[in-house]
């Protein structure tokens, strides 16, 4: 039998390099952690071959005292925690006390440092975990960490790592990590001599254009909100800005990056609506709280933590980035942040407006020098287009569209909007520069212009043109009109005026018999009218111009598979995303200009109008710098 004897402590520290250095980008994380727990504001950092040959890590920070050089390199010695009360709210990204000891035991590593009121430095190594006299050494106040042949004395590790590329690929990504949570830090990356990355102190915006890209920035949605001792700030990407993959999603907890199922599901939960498919959310999002509610010492990398009250943090996470998505509607000029207290319930018509000034007339169109017919300021209605051709030339024109004016004099159009033909005639040039400027701004979208193949709407706005895809916008406008609806106990219902029976199996016979009148609630009444057949007598009343079979096929499939409870709670929104889908205008139906100005109104007063219930986009610009280089104008 063999007996029970203590593990050498050069042992000790392998086994627990095993767990903490399982890679380069491992120990320079850790020594990465180091420099900014000392204070450090300017940090450079050398790599050679992927890390594998040499990690150096220099910093300007507080430095380490001669005398505490060998406790550095000592397993469980650190100057970070010193009692169980500290352990449990940890305010500092290193306080294990073992990551420079793994390190120094699976490598040959050098530790240069000096205090700012030193005057020298002192320097000690460690090769194969024995530890060298301390000594003096040349240094700049701060710490420099040099690490030269990992696992030169572990082959067996040694021969795992994969490639130099591969390896620099996880270098650099735990250097962004670390880099784009601390802005107020100046950062270096050299790889091979070459110069990676070159990061000033910057703010944070900034420092997320930088690394994450400035188109990541431009579609990003701001966020900043608190509860209690919660904060969350930083960037989401909007829905159209997503990616195949989860690389680049950044969560922090106090300064930490994590990768946290909580964080992940109910960042996920909140995009549900707007994200399509298998396409997964942009942002880096900082969470601020207090240390004692989330516990650090979970894993020796510190990759993973455990929140005391998981299920309040989710719902912090939920609803703040719901409601900063909640808060776009299409046509604005750019994301609109998320503060702590905006009113997501409405958007009014006045902040719209503001988003787009009064325009003035272009510089030079009175004068006519472009040689251009002068262009009339806008009088914020819908406007005929005058053509200054000869009626002779429009012969063919208004043989095709005649039909398709003369139903546009018959409809009527609202009573806030004047009717075309009252507006008055063009003015001349003089004229035009009389006119006094405009109080209110051009509606975000525009005017539409005309129909393209039943599908888009064509619409004149203030800097170009929209494009709208009538039917998703549409959706959006119905699902979010449905769910608002539910969530005032009722959707109100349109009866039948015939009513509309079809062919049902048992199964879904039954289910109206046991569910008849909780389907009410869902503004769908049914009736069976025999084993085999279900009449359908109401349903929502915006969905009146859709097809009634479907959609009470589509509810009873639903019910039946999922129960009406659960419909009712967990899968809410995904039966009334099918019942909008089935209510909303359907391609190749003929819109009058009036319609499609209402469509227009009601998707700029519409919350998370930019895409529809499957994540797809409503609507795109092409502005007038787009349509001249199409045409190469002022070239």
């Amino acid at each position: 039998m063999k007996r029970i004897h203590k593990l050498p402590d050069h042992l000790v520290n392998q086994i627990a390099a095993g767990e903490v250095v399982e890679r380069p980008a491992s120990a320079l994380k850790e020594m990465l952690e180091n420099s900014l727990d000392a204070g450090a504001s300017k940090i450079t950092v050398d790599l050679a071959q992927g890390g594998i040959k040499l990690i150096r890590v220099t910093d300007n920070g507080s430095g380490i005292t001669a005398d505490d050089l060998p406790l550095a390199l000592d397993r469980h010695a650190t100057s970070k925690i010193a009692s169980l009360d500290d352990l449990e709210q940890v305010g500092t990204l290193g306080f294990r006390g073992e990551g420079l000891a793994s390190v120094a035991s699976v490598s040959r590593l050098t530790l240069t440092s000096r205090p700012a009121d030193s005057a020298h430095a002192h320097q000690i190594i460690a090769i194969d975990g024995a530890l060298h006299p301390v000594e003096p050494a040349a240094h700049a106040p701060g710490t420099s960490v040099e690490v030269v042949d990992l696992y030169f004395n572990t082959p067996a590790r040694r021969k795992f790592l994969k490639s130099e590329n591969t390896e620099y690929a996880h270098c650099e990504a735990t250097f962004e990590r670390i880099a784009l949570a601390h802005p107020q830090v100046e950062f270096l990356l050299r790889h091979n001599g070459k110069v990676i990355w070159r990061l000033p102190v910057q703010d944070l915006a900034e420092r997320v254009a930088a690394l994450l890209g400035k188109d990541f920035i431009s579609e990003a949605i701001a966020v900043e909100t608190s509860a209690g001792s919660m904060t969350l700030s930083g960037f989401v990407g909007s829905p159209t800005y997503s990616k195949a993959s989860r690389d680049a999603q950044y969560f922090y907890v106090n300064g930490r990056f994590v990768r946290d199922k909580t964080a992940q599901h109910a960042l996920r939960q909140a995009y549900r609506d707007v994200l399509h498919h298998d396409r997964h959310p942009v942002y880096a999002l900082f969470l601020s709280m207090d240390p004692a509610g989330v516990d650090v010492n979970v894993h020796p990398t510190k990759i993973e933590v455990r929140f005391r009250e998981s299920q309040a943090i989710h719902q912090f996470l939920f609803h703040s980035i719901n409601k900063a998505l909640a808060a776009t509607t299409a046509g604005s000029s750019s994301p609109v942040p998320a503060q702590g207290d905006i009113n997501t319930s409405a958007n009014t018509a006045e902040p719209q407006a503001a988003l787009f000034p009064p325009r003035t007339p272009l510089p030079g169109s009175a004068s006519g020098s472009s040689g251009h017919t002068p262009v009339r300021p806008f009088s914020y209605q819908q406007q005929s287009i005058p053509l200054h051709v000869v009626r002779e030339a429009l012969g063919s024109y208004d043989k095709m569209f005649s039909g398709l004016r003369e139903e546009e004099q018959r409809s009527t159009p609202p009573a806030s909007a004047p009717a075309l033909d009252s507006l008055p005639p063009m003015l001349s040039p003089a004229q035009l520069q009389a006119l006094p400027q405009a109080s209110e701004g051009i509606p975000p979208l525009g005017f539409a212009l005309a129909q393209l193949h039943g599908v888009y709407i064509l619409s004149q706005c203030e800097d170009g043109l929209i494009v709208v895809d009538m039917h998703a916008a549409h959706e959006r406008i119905v699902y979010e009109r449905l769910k608002t609806a539910l969530e005032a106990d009722t959707i109100p219902m349109q009866p039948l005026l015939l009513p509309v029976s079809f062919a049902a199996d048992r199964m879904e016979v039954a289910t109206v018999h046991e569910h008849g009148e909780q389907l009410k609630q869902l503004g769908v009444e049914l009736a069976p009218l025999s084993p085999t057949q279900i009449a359908v007598r109401g349903i929502p009343v915006w969905l009146q111009d859709g097809n009634p079979v479907e959609l009470a096929r589509a509810v009873l499939k639903d019910v039946r598979e999922f129960g009406l409870s659960q419909v009712l709670t967990e899968r809410r929104n995904e039966l009334l995303a099918t019942m909008a889908c089935h209510g909303a205008v359907r391609a190749n139906r003929q819109l009058t200009l009036t319609e499609m100005n209402a469509l227009l109104r009601d998707m700029e007063n519409t919350e998370r109008s930019n895409q529809c219930n499957h994540g797809r986009p409503t609507w795109s610009r092409l502005g007038m710098k787009d349509l001249d280089n199409l045409f190469m104008r002022g070239r």
